[in-house]
């Protein structure tokens, strides 16, 4: 049975679309849940995937654009339903306070359980969760707001990174360097290059070499660009340069260990 499971909720950027969600993610260790992003449908998501919403152990937010933050209050709301007791722990960069604080004005007097916001503030790779076999680290991004990634350490073992919406900068790879499965955002093919420099996104051979120079075992693409609906397009240039390439759909299940 494996014990680290990816699972992905949404492969949408800024426009959702029929069959893509935004930004969203499940890291399942030994049954303990970890949501990394939660843009909108995310809860919907948990449905369809059959994923337990008492069962989240933390929820990890990059940035607050709404394709990553988003679905947030209903899932918080939802959670409260079902009778949650056990506190709450957000990892999200500090702009997140106001968000939280509105949700818990206007909807959450009926709340069940504490919200704690853990304010991220990092200039480099910094660990922000130590618990039993799993480490979890927060490194800054290069994105048109405050953005973070996070790496999960299992078991001494550098398991998964999470690089959300960023331009591409030198020190990104060795933060994640060794790393067995890195997720990187993968917005735009090469003939949209000039939206990516523009909006603080990447291409596919930003995601491409990022691996390649991190030694990366697998990389796994999203948050693609509505604009190409062909998603061969994305895998085919990211391998040009990095082999074991996979673009990723709602609903895939990477196994890591």
């Amino acid at each position: 049975m494996s014990n680290f499971i990816l699972t992905v909720l949404g492969t949408a950027s800024a426009v959702p679309i029929a069959d893509r969600n935004p930004s969203a993610q499940v890291l399942n260790v030994h049954g303990r849940l970890f949501l990394i992003d939660c843009g909108e449908g995310t809860q919907q998501q948990f449905r369809r995937l059959h994923l337990s919403f008492l069962k989240v152990e933390a929820i990890f937010l990059s940035h607050i654009h709404g394709d990553h933050c988003l679905g947030i209050f209903g899932l918080l709301s939802t959670m409260s339903m079902y009778g949650r007791t056990k506190p709450l722990r957000i990892f999200a960069p500090r702009s997140f306070g106001p968000i939280l604080k509105f949700y818990q004005s206007y909807f959450g007097a009926d709340d069940t359980y504490q919200v704690e916001h853990v304010v991220l503030d990092a200039k480099e790779p910094q660990e922000i969760l130590a618990e039993g076999e799993l480490s979890v680290s927060a490194f800054p991004l290069r994105h048109k707001i405050e953005c973070y990634g996070f790496g999960f350490t299992y078991r001494g073992n550098y398991a998964y990174a999470y690089c959300s919406d960023t331009a591409p900068f030198p020190e990104l790879s060795t933060w994640v360097k060794g790393v067995k499965y890195l997720y990187h955002e993968c917005t735009y093919t090469r003939e949209h290059a000039d939206k990516a420099v523009a909006r603080y996104h990447s291409v596919t051979d930003d995601a491409a070499r990022c691996a390649l120079e991190a030694g990366a075992e697998r990389l796994v693409i999203g948050h693609y660009s509505s604009r190409v609906r062909d998603l061969s397009q994305f895998q085919k240039e990211c391998q040009e340069t990095f082999p074991d390439t996979v673009a990723a759909n709602d609903g895939d299940i990477f196994e890591i260990y």
